[in-house]
């Protein structure tokens, strides 16, 4: 499948929007910072991950499944933060271990994660309609 550069081109930058969001909440200090901390760099998480898998898979069946995959795999990923090995505990003693797969199970992160699915769901909506939209004027 031909990539449709504007599509490509509005899928960087919805990275580099969405990459520096993240790391603002997670890393946030002033009012309500637990949720941002907590929670709404959460969000941030999972429309990167639909980010990054659409810029492999831009079908339109993919607009609806990457979501859910990434919801899925996510909550995999949360689910083994009960689970501590030494291999998994050696890897979240790591920065990029700790953001990639966290280090407290905590239920409410599952609603956080079905809104940042759908706001992924959106997000690709969107760059989908540009890729389209492009084809169909072509």
């Amino acid at each position: 499948m031909r990539r449709n550069r504007n599509q490509t081109i509005f899928i960087i930058i919805s990275v580099l929007i969405v990459v520096p969001m993240g790391f603002l909440f997670k890393y946030y200090s002033g009012p309500a910072h637990q949720w941002f901390n907590d929670y709404g760099a959460a969000v941030f998480y999972e429309i990167f991950w639909c980010l990054f898998a659409f810029w492999f898979f831009r079908s339109r069946a993919a607009v609806i499944q990457i979501p859910i995959w990434i919801f899925v795999i996510t909550s995999i990923l949360e689910f083994l933060q009960l689970w501590h090995p030494p291999l998994l505990e050696e890897i979240r003693a790591t920065l990029i271990g700790k953001l990639l797969l966290g280090t407290t199970f905590v239920w409410w992160d599952f609603l956080h994660y079905v809104l940042g699915c759908v706001l992924g769901w959106l997000w690709l909506r969107k760059l989908q309609e540009i890729g389209y939209a492009k084809k169909s004027q072509g």
